[in-house]
């Protein structure tokens, strides 16, 4: 899903036509169904390990449509693979999960096959931000997973969990703070805009993003660490050299679950939330296995076990899954999230990035 979602995961062809065609139909039916097959693209590790044991075989099992599981590169490398297969007609995979600046990138080249919901009746299932759209409103892809990155503590230092991400500004947390180390995987500017500049949508001009840096950089006192490196961080918080900052919630919850001292806490300001899309190549032929695999990803109960098995937050509404309070609350939240501008991170990349160095943590 993601350089985030490769964090958590760190622990966790065309067919010929013609006489082929008709000799496939004289087959018996059972080869037939053998023959439907899709390639799907997730990331790779525990994550892909995941989704072999728990999820692809009960699909087939439903459908009759075999999956070849496909470890995707990170970042956008497998964005680039995509474009330049697609622009030869090829496929390397048919459906892959995508992160939201890799859509919006995929969408400036039309590289996303449109989605027909009338093939997606699960759809209706979803919170209307995991539809991932066209400017002219035709559907580029539909939320596989979501995740989360709240604030951690050690619980030996801070008794009492912090409320807001306010906290990071105090000044009796100096030098304690471990924050990601870029402006695109971190997502403080939109902390920051939610936090004390009335939210998000301030973010809309150079102006206002400017005015977040500037509260933001208030903040670097209190920073032991920019991390890129998440093992090295989840080690301090975890000892408690690095006692408070940002991470992933389902990964905080497993180490509290293993007995470390960590918690995990949704601020008022809601938890950061990132997702994944399905999305359609626009070279593969199999456009009605896809949908019927994106269709069938979309039901209350799949999403239910990926929540389960793989620890990601569902994409449909809460009132649709078989969840207990405990087990929801391990992957998700009903506070309001922070919503990351995956907008300004696809049209301003250079800017941002030069002004994070400047300004934040050079």
């Amino acid at each position: 899903m993601r350089d985030i979602l490769n964090a958590t995961v760190s622990r966790r062809g065309v067919l010929g036509a013609g006489m082929a065609g008709a000799s496939l139909l004289a087959m018996p039916s059972i080869l037939r169904a053998q023959e439907k097959s899709l390639k799907v693209g997730v990331y790779g590790g525990y994550f892909k390990d995941s989704f072999d044991k728990n999820i692809f075989p009960e699909f087939t099992k439903a459908t009759g449509i075999a999956v070849e599981s496909i470890a995707e590169p990170t970042g956008e490398a497998w964005l680039v693979q995509l474009e330049q297969a697609a622009r030869a007609g090829q496929a390397p995979a048919d459906v892959s999960m995508m992160s939201q600046v890799a859509m919006l990138k995929g969408q400036a080249t039309e590289l996303w096959a449109p989605l027909d919901m009338g093939k997606i009746k699960n759809g209706e299932n979803l919170i209307e931000r995991f539809v991932n759209k066209y400017p002219d409103g035709r559907v580029a892809g539909i939320g596989a997973v979501a995740w989360y990155i709240t604030l951690v503590t050690n619980t030996a230092v801070y008794e009492q969990a912090p409320e807001s991400w306010a906290a990071f500004w105090d000044p009796a947390n100096a030098d304690k703070l471990g924050l990601l180390a870029l402006v695109s995987n971190s997502f403080l500017l939109e902390v920051t805009a939610k936090t004390f500049l009335g939210g998000t949508s301030v973010l809309d001009t150079e102006e206002g993003i400017l005015k977040a840096f500037d509260k933001l950089a208030e903040v670097k006192p209190n920073v032991a660490l920019w991390y890129r490196d998440e093992a090295q961080f989840e080690q301090a918080l975890k000892s408690g050299e690095i006692p408070m900052g940002q991470y992933y919630h389902d990964v905080t919850g497993l180490a509290a679950a293993d007995g470390h001292p960590v918690r995990s806490t949704f601020p008022k300001e809601g938890g950061i939330q990132d997702s994944g899309c399905w999305a359609l190549s626009r070279a593969s032929q199999k456009v009605d296995e896809a949908h019927v695999f994106i269709d069938y990803m979309s039901q209350p109960a799949i999403q239910a076990v990926l929540s389960r098995k793989v620890g990601t937050a569902p994409t449909v509404r809460r009132d649709l899954l078989d969840l207990t309070d405990a087990e929801f609350a391990a992957v998700s939240s009903d506070i309001e999230p922070i919503i990351p501008r995956y907008d300004m991170y696809q049209t301003k990349s250079d800017w941002l990035n030069q002004k994070w160095t400047e300004l934040i943590v050079g």
